[in-house]
């Protein structure tokens, strides 16, 4: 009897309230500001990286294949979270409706699950590329490219409707404020008045074993790239090497590092303030830096970006 009053008593929520930017009009305004400007700067450096590779042959290779499923990746992540919290910014419209939000946590856990597979994917080519550099085009060919970046979308989408699914049946009730500028896993399990065990083991589990996979596959491709780094005589060589990884490994420790932040952890351990600014990590500054690390740190990225330029600077002379 007591489990029908407790059913009757919960609310069904058809809308949730994002608290988790600042209310003063001054401050909303330059956040606004910032993170627009931050937002169009991440597109354009994710869409230059896009065109410079298209364009270039010889980058048509699986590296920067992978690179622009990278890129995408970047453009989409902030994509799904940055516009609403702007409306939010400036309009000071913060609802957003169950469905909405459901629909926001699905194609942010998507794309979050597709970047880690698609970084342990391109360890592994690193790995093969300098552990067995002759072998390297039979063994990596873009047929195999193709397989591989298809898997992790596949494997994102896949592990994104778990995740969804075991918050969606989750019930709420009178509060509807999600402390956070986006809906996430963290925020709505900590608003859910239902029992919530189930959920984390099964969330928690699934992201251990898959995260645990891809960080594996990471981890032992670097540890092998390292040590055939070390026993290489060439001094040149080492630094050719270690200018090729080190883009990669920079991107794979603040991915890694934030996600695992994030996630990696029950409700009860939820804290709003931590989690606002290690979500902005990989989920805005990381897309941002992304195209600067690869773009920085490659000759053959820099000589491209170069010849764009000239060209844009012929085009508009004429």
């Amino acid at each position: 009897m007591k489990g029908k009053i407790d059913r009757i008593n919960v609310s069904a929520v058809s809308e949730f309230i994002l608290v988790g930017l600042s209310d003063a009009p001054q401050v909303r305004f330059l956040l606004f500001v910032l993170f627009l400007i931050i937002y169009l700067a991440t597109l354009a450096g994710n869409i230059t990286i896009l065109v410079a590779i298209s364009t270039n042959t010889r980058l048509h290779n699986p590296m920067y294949f992978f690179l622009c499923n990278l890129s995408l990746l970047d453009i989409l992540c902030p994509t799904i979270t940055v516009p609403k919290m702007l409306e939010a910014l400036l309009f000071e419209n913060k609802v957003i409706s169950f469905t909405g939000c459901m629909v926001q946590l699905f194609f942010l856990i998507d794309v979050v699950g597709t970047e880690i597979f698609l970084l342990a994917v391109m360890a592994y080519d690193r790995y093969v590329a300098i552990c067995y550099p002759l072998q390297y085009m039979n063994i990596v060919n873009m047929k195999l490219c193709a397989h591989l970046a298809i898997g992790t979308w596949i494997a994102g989408f896949f592990n994104s409707l778990l995740h969804t699914s075991f918050i969606f049946i989750l019930f709420f009730c009178d509060s509807n404020k999600v402390d956070q500028y986006y809906c996430d896993i963290p925020p709505l399990l900590a608003l859910s008045c239902s029992p919530t065990y189930v959920s984390e083991l099964v969330i928690l589990t699934v992201a251990g074993v898959l995260g645990s996979g891809a960080f594996l596959v990471t981890l032992i491709s670097y540890v092998y790239i390292l040590l055939t780094i070390l026993c290489t005589n060439s001094a040149e060589s080492r630094h050719k090497a270690f200018s090729t990884c080190g883009s990669h490994l920079t991107v794979v420790c603040l991915f890694y590092g934030a996600t695992i932040c994030t996630y990696a952890r029950t409700s009860s351990s939820y804290s709003p303030n931590q989690d606002r600014i290690v979500s902005m990590l990989y989920g805005i500054f990381t897309p941002l830096l992304n195209p600067m690390i690869y773009s920085l740190r490659n000759k053959e990225v820099k000589s491209t970006l170069r010849r764009m330029i000239r060209q844009v600077r012929t085009a508009l002379t004429r």
